[in-house]
């Protein structure tokens, strides 16, 4: 398995790399987390403006003609510059509408943000609760990512995924301020007219892009610490020596440093794989562990390390750990996702 990217994937990386930066220095994102919707949808439509958001989407309905492999070199350039976007529910979602163009309507170019509703306050994320009779759907999400700037929902529900618009009748959207300081959504749906786009099986794929999209997105986060960490340590004199020539330093970076790469493969792997039309199952809860407990690590050793500099919210630290921590409990932490693997193991 050869993870290297071909010249146009790494042409791709840099272009999403470029514009990401350049979007986001550390004051525009300070700026945009003290935003009412601490969204920046002017960076989204660049993104858009430049072929990315549909990257992965087939020509014919206006994407790139490419497939999941470059979305997810996207997701992880998003994480690498935590950027405030609608990335991953828009690169998750979007592939559950290509039967549907009108419902793509403004995606591709970034005008119109469609959404995920996975999450219920109780039960399994892979058995929903949420009912639809005669076309019409009814039940209750939480935790929706970027529910609040969203013109339209891709749900979860017993029988398989719908898509409902934002503005229908029966839907009910309040704001829920979480761990990441984005506002999500909780959404309650009261027979609002639903659209069908798949049965379970479409469920089931869109869970696998959920899975895969938050390792990616966690794989930029976690090499953008552990550099700026690297920096700090190489920078930082303390007893008239770098901090980094300090054993205890360097033995928590080099884990750190390893902990990175574990994350990085794993989510890799589990990209090629669904991207190639592979079983992907094991790939994907293993790539999730390890962006939810390798990711934990990097990020509590880089704020170590940093000392009292790294908890300034004018420093770029935190908000790369706010994006860990808010993806290592969607759909499902650390504990219940090796839970998930190990039972599919021993199957």
């Amino acid at each position: 398995m050869d993870f290297s990217l071909s010249p146009d994937q790494a042409d791709l990386r840099d272009l999403a790399n470029r514009i990401l930066t350049d979007s986001f220095p550390a004051e525009r994102l300070k700026e945009v987390a003290e935003s009412d919707s601490a969204v920046d949808l002017a960076a989204w439509k660049r993104l858009g403006d430049a072929g990315l958001i549909a990257i992965g989407l087939p020509e014919s309905v206006g994407g790139g003609g490419y497939g999941w492999l470059e979305s997810a070199i996207v997701l992880c350039e998003v994480g690498r510059a935590a950027a405030p976007v609608p990335a991953l529910p828009v690169l998750v979602a979007a592939p559950a509408l290509v039967g549907h163009a009108d419902l793509l309507d403004g995606v591709a170019d970034g005008s119109t943000v469609v959404t995920i509703a996975t999450h219920e306050p109780l039960g399994d994320i892979y058995a929903p609760t949420t009912t639809v009779t005669d076309g019409k759907l009814s039940g209750l999400k939480t935790n929706v990512p970027f529910g609040m700037v969203a013109k339209r929902f891709v749900v979860t529900a017993a029988d398989g995924l719908y898509s409902v618009e934002a503005d229908a009748d029966g839907v009910d959207v309040v704001r829920q301020d979480t761990t990441s300081g984005v506002p999500e959504a909780q959404v309650t749906f009261s027979n609002a007219p639903a659209i069908k786009l798949g049965g379970v099986a479409a469920t089931e794929d869109l869970i696998r892009r959920a899975l895969s999209a938050a390792a990616m997105i966690t794989t930029g986060a976690c090499q953008a610490a552990l550099d700026l960490t690297a920096k700090y340590a190489t920078t930082r004199h303390q007893f008239e020596r770098q901090i980094a020539s300090f054993q205890a330093v360097s033995q928590r970076t080099g884990d750190a440093y390893i902990d990175t790469e574990a994350v990085k493969l794993s989510a890799w792997q589990a990209a090629w794989r669904l991207a190639n039309g592979f079983e992907a199952d094991e790939a994907l809860l293993t790539a999730k562990f390890w962006a939810a407990e390798g990711g934990w690590r990097v990020m509590h050793a880089a704020h170590h390390i940093h000392g009292g500099f790294g908890v300034d919210r004018d420093y770029p630290l935190h908000h790369y750990f706010l994006t860990h921590k808010q993806l290592e409990l969607l759909w499902e932490s650390a504990t219940p996702t090796l839970v998930r693997l190990g039972k599919s193991l021993t199957a």
